[in-house]
């Protein structure tokens, strides 16, 4: 089901790579201030999707929209740059491996986007950068270079960068999973907060615990489609579908 109003509105979308269909006619949506975690097996289209809302991944068909915003138009190509560019500054990502420029301190890092795509002066932005690491935990790091920071440091950095811009929309794809296990709560922690803050996020985990705490909405993906979704205390403990249960079992069993 689609919802005019919806804050995240995904209209039957489907990608393929020549006969490979990996989403498969995909209706969803979310409210403002939702947070959704996608679960599922490798290769079940999780982050295909996630990358498809800002269009870092294009659709073959369907449509994806952001606060009354088709965000994947078809438009002449400049018309189009110079849109989802737009539309970006709007959606922030984490992605499994950081991303941060090796080259630029954490301040630089964080400062180069405001700057250069809102045109903020280079006071405005320091401030803004200072804000976020502050909430991120990170602000006595602004001075060091990625080399000097641990995963789950340069992972908090990312999200503050991300937060710099001043989504309406988190996206975090696998954000801990390259992370030792003992840094994987350092940046929990993070997005537990802001969940406290009312940020809209959609947040592709293996982690259940973490799903079941923090999100509102839990979907499970498998072979490009959705299979169950809802509440994570009914998806975890009380799935309806069979693969779901086998999926649960299996990914369960491991993670003890």
């Amino acid at each position: 089901m689609t919802d005019q109003t919806a804050f995240v509105d995904i209209r039957h979308a489907q990608k393929s790579y020549g006969a490979l269909e990996v989403l498969k006619d995909i209706s969803l949506t979310v409210e403002q201030g939702q947070i959704v975690a996608i679960i599922g097996p490798s290769g079940s289209g999780k982050s295909t999707l996630l990358r498809a809302i800002n269009d870092l991944d294009a659709l073959t068909g369907g449509e994806i929209w952001l606060d009354g915003v088709q965000v994947n138009k078809s438009l002449p190509h400049r018309q189009y740059e110079k849109h989802i560019n737009e539309m970006r500054q709007q959606i922030g990502m984490v992605f499994q491996h950081f991303n941060l420029f090796p080259h630029l301190t954490v301040r630089e890092n964080v400062t180069m986007a405001p700057t250069l795509l809102k045109g903020l002066s280079k006071d405005a932005a320091e401030q803004l950068a200072r804000e976020q690491l502050d909430h991120v935990g990170m602000l006595d790091r602004i001075d060091y270079y990625p080399s000097q920071l641990s995963g789950g440091q340069k992972q908090r950095v990312a999200i503050a960068r991300a937060l710099a811009m001043k989504p309406k929309l988190m996206l975090f794809d696998e954000a801990t999973s390259a992370l030792d296990p003992e840094l994987v709560d350092e940046v929990n922690q993070v997005m537990k907060k802001l969940a406290e803050d009312q940020m809209t996020m959609i947040i592709v985990t293996h982690e259940m615990d973490f799903a079941a705490a923090v999100c509102d909405r839990v979907l499970f993906m498998d072979q490009g489609v959705v299979v169950e979704e809802g509440p994570p205390e009914v998806v975890f403990r009380n799935p309806t579908q069979q693969r779901t249960k086998e999926f649960l079992r299996k990914h369960l069993a491991g993670a003890k």
